[in-house]
C-alpha cells in the first residue's frame, strides 16, 4: 500500500481543480509504474491518495475507512474492480468512482456504471481525464478527453481481449471476429497504435 502524503506545487501547465473537503482517494491498480504515476499526478492535483494493487487491500480500506474518490482497474490478478465498486457504493453511495481498463468493452462500462462508477476511461488515462470524471458535478457526463484512443487503438484492443478470452487460439478468434487467420496473425505481431 502507497500512501501519498501532501500536494505539491502543480506545474505551470497543468490545469488547477477545486478539490472538494473530503479529498480522500482510493487508486486500485496492479500495474505499479501506472499506479504510481497517477498517484502522483493526483496528489499533485490536491487528492489525499491512498494506492493499492490487489482487491483484498481495496476492499480492507473501503470497509475501514470509504473514501469519496476512487479510480478502480478492472482487471486484476486477484479479482475484478467491480467487486470494489459494489463494497464502495454499499458502505459510502456517493463516492464517485472512475473505472479504469486496458480492454474496451462496451458490456463491462455499463455494468461499472450500472454499479455505481461514473465514468469508464481506457489505460493509460491522463490524469487530466480522471480529474474531470471525479470532479465532474453529479448527473452531469465529464467532458470528453481531450487525448481519447484513436479507432484504430480500439480495434487492437478489442481483437487484443477476444484474443484473450479464446485462449490466445488464434484459429478460434478469427473465426470469431469474422477475420481470415493470416490477417489476424499479422495484426498480432504489430504494436499497438496510439
Amino acid at each position: 500500500m502507497l500512501i501519498y502524503a501532501e500536494a505539491k506545487a502543480l506545474p505551470n501547465d497543468q490545469t488547477e481543480y477545486v478539490i472538494p473537503n473530503d479529498n480522500t482517494l482510493l487508486i486500485l491498480d496492479d500495474d505499479g509504474p501506472f499506479r504510481n504515476r497517477i498517484g502522483r499526478a493526483l496528489t499533485q492535483r490536491g487528492f489525499a491518495v491512498n494506492a493499492v494493487e490487489t482487491v483484498t487491500e481495496a476492499k480492507a480500506i473501503a470497509k475501514s475507512n470509504p473514501p469519496a474518490f476512487a479510480v478502480l482497474d478492472m482487471r486484476l490478478e486477484d479479482g475484478n474492480g467491480l467487486d470494489v465498486v459494489d463494497v464502495l457504493h454499499e458502505l459510502r453511495p456517493d463516492c464517485k468512482m472512475v473505472m479504469l481498463t486496458g480492454y474496451g468493452n462496451l458490456a463491462t462500462a455499463v455494468s461499472a456504471v450500472k454499479r455505481g462508477a461514473v465514468d469508464y476511461l481506457a489505460k493509460p488515462a491522463d490524469a487530466d481525464d480522471v480529474c474531470k470524471a471525479l470532479l465532474a458535478p453529479r448527473g452531469e457526463a465529464p467532458k470528453p478527453p481531450e487525448n481519447p484512443m484513436s479507432a484504430d487503438r480500439v480495434r487492437w484492443e478489442h481483437i487484443q481481449r477476444v484474443y484473450e478470452l479464446c485462449g490466445k487460439n488464434v484459429s478460434e478468434t478469427a473465426r470469431r471476429l469474422n477475420m481470415h487467420r493470416r490477417t489476424l496473425q499479422r495484426i498480432l505481431a504489430k504494436r499497438a497504435p496510439r
